[in-house]
């Protein structure tokens, strides 16, 4: 499992910055750009983190409608197009700019409620060419880790959170699952910029589900 120095490097930004934050409310994802068959599958596998997290679905936010939302598209320039996306995510053109130059093909944006929890996420993934050889179910797996929690622009950039099983099915890593366990215990806070937190959450870690 992870000790207390794993798991703080996990929220630690590239400037030094501790940052920890996971949501507050229940989550109600939409997905836009990807067809019928596709659909379940990527809802299938952010209902499984919640449920690993033992936080919660819900199918509309009484305040937001949709608090999570994924686009998935085949170039940036899809998102131009997107009537008011610019409301949702200020900024978004300038973005869009930056992804385009470096050809990246995933990004996330989260905003924050008052107390810090996470209150909404934006998950923009292009379907490039290594992008469309991953299975459905290995990338709603890997968005859905990420999207659960506020982890650090470099978290899992050397090491994915995920793995294959014997049977050649693509599991969550065990002790990844087991943070984002501990990162949703109640006697966690919903934010903190302390890094003494990992030793609270390594202590939880290593706690049998």
């Amino acid at each position: 499992m992870l000790d207390h120095t794993e798991i703080e490097a996990l929220f630690t930004r590239s400037d030094g910055e501790f940052l920890f934050a996971r949501w507050q409310r229940p989550i109600a994802p939409v997905i836009f750009g990807v067809d019928d068959a596709t659909l379940p599958v990527l809802k299938g596998g952010i209902e499984a983190v919640v449920t690993l997290a033992g936080h919660k679905m819900t199918e509309a936010d009484p305040e937001l409608g949709s608090n999570l939302m994924m686009f998935f598209v085949a170039e940036w320039g899809e998102l131009r197009d997107i009537p008011d996306l610019d409301r949702l995510v200020p900024g978004i053109g300038d973005i869009l700019d930056q992804l385009e130059e470096t050809g990246a093909n995933q990004y996330r944006v989260f905003r924050f409620e008052e107390s810090g929890a996470i209150r909404a996420a934006f998950a923009f993934i292009r379907l490039d060419e290594h992008m469309r050889d991953v299975p459905a179910q290995t990338l709603a797996l890997s968005q859905a880790v990420q999207l659960a929690l506020l982890w650090s622009d470099n978290a899992f950039q050397n090491s994915p959170p995920l793995l294959i099983g014997p049977d050649g099915d693509v599991l969550l890593k065990p002790e990844i699952g087991a943070l984002i366990r501990a990162a949703y215990d109640p006697a966690i806070p919903v934010m903190d910029r302390d890094p003494a937190l990992a030793y609270r959450l390594a202590a939880r870690v290593d706690r049998p589900a």
